[in-house]
């Protein structure tokens, strides 16, 4: 009984230890979605398009004067990497399998066309996308991470806004449609219970368009929301 406690023991550390978690969700100009991004367990970040691609991975580097400041490229990180060769298919060969511990998969050439090649699990958690089934707007785009859903405005609404991230788990994010400010139009009102207010054309010159009050890192339901 005590071996068998043991083991079930050591198969739990084991996987906690090899868990990988959403970190953070990145916008650009304070309106468009960017990047979404893991967090390994040996503290790389992955950071993903919205389409399943990786697009870089490594360590924030964070500014000695500004505690709320870190540079916008990641440190390269210095383990080992692996990439998927000859004894994958033509679709994996020449991607990233492994970021330290933690593994890589994709979609390949017996999936669904419109998954194929896409990132499909990091580590333990697992990815998936809107397909030809769903809406048009939509198609291609993450849905899931693990058991958290991303929804984006359909191009039935307003214009300002609509292709755009609508929730992610849940967090609802909305924004400024096409009747505020010709300076802030589409960018982010609020992510879940976070407001955004920005500088328009009514304020002093200069500030049109940058950030009047919230802050361009929030935890938010446990995700750091990075608003550029």
């Amino acid at each position: 009984m005590k071996k068998i406690f043991s083991t079930i023991l050591f198969l739990i550390l084991a996987l906690c230890s090899y868990s990988q978690y959403l970190s953070q969700v990145t916008f650009s100009g304070g309106a468009n979605l960017s990047s979404i991004a893991f967090m390994t367990d040996q503290n790389v970040l992955i950071r993903t398009s919205i389409d399943g691609k990786v697009m870089e991975w490594g360590t924030e580097v964070q500014s000695d004067r500004n505690n709320n400041y870190y540079a916008p490229r990641l440190q390269p990180y210095m383990g080992r990497i692996d990439y998927y060769g000859l004894e994958a298919d033509s679709i994996l060969r020449g991607k990233v399998k492994s970021i330290g511990t933690c593994l890589l998969t994709y979609y390949g050439q017996y999936d669904m066309e419109i998954k194929i090649g896409k990132l499909k699990s990091v580590g333990n958690l697992m990815l998936d996308y809107y397909t030809h089934y769903d809406n048009a707007d939509f198609k291609g785009k993450l849905r899931f991470i693990g058991s958290s859903v991303l929804e984006y405005y359909s191009s039935f609404e307003n214009e300002a806004f609509r292709g755009k991230l609508k929730t992610l788990g849940s967090s609802a994010i909305t924004y400024y449609s096409s009747f505020d400010d010709k300076l802030i139009r589409g960018k982010i009102k609020s992510i879940g219970t976070v407001s955004y207010q920005w500088y328009t054309s009514l304020d002093k010159i200069g500030f049109g368009g940058g950030l009047k009050t919230g802050s361009f890192r929030q935890n938010i339901s446990g995700v750091i929301y990075i608003v550029q």
